[in-house]
């Protein structure tokens, strides 16, 4: 039997990168891991894309609420240009406003320990399941 194809979502931050995952079905989206921005990020992603089966990628695009670009909107599309370079999965934006917003509150009604609580990296996995999330729901 073939293992069943997921879909892979990304947060990316300038020091972390949040990762979620779906369920082979896709109706779930739960935290993966963190990955720290740095020169090795995109060899592991790529073993991450093989080792869970990934089919498509969504990678959440920053903008202000006003919907123009951020910041780091320039550096979330080199990414992905990296990403498309390395790998034939396709990758699609995700609207990420108010994801990190979203995953901070889900982290403080769901973890009871203060320190835990201000883990950044729990923050953007939870972030990357925002948006994993809101693809899922928009198909």
């Amino acid at each position: 039997m073939t293992e069943l194809k997921r879909i892979l979502a990304i947060d990316y931050g300038e020091k972390r990168i949040g990762i979620a995952l779906s369920d082979p079905l896709g109706i779930l989206a739960s935290p993966l891991c963190v990955l720290e921005n740095n020169e090795k990020a995109l060899e592991k992603l790529l073993m991450l894309f093989t080792e869970h089966n990934v089919y498509q990628i969504v990678l959440g695009f920053p903008l202000k609420e006003d919907g123009s670009d951020t910041h780091s909107t320039a550096l979330v599309k080199q990414f992905k240009a990296a990403i498309e370079k390395m790998s034939s999965i396709p990758v699609a934006y995700v609207d990420e406003r108010y994801s990190s917003s979203i995953a901070s509150e889900r982290v403080r009604q769901s973890v009871s320990k203060k320190m835990k609580r201000r883990d950044k990296g729990l923050i953007d996995m939870n972030a990357a399941v925002v948006i994993l999330e809101d693809y899922l729901n928009s198909r």
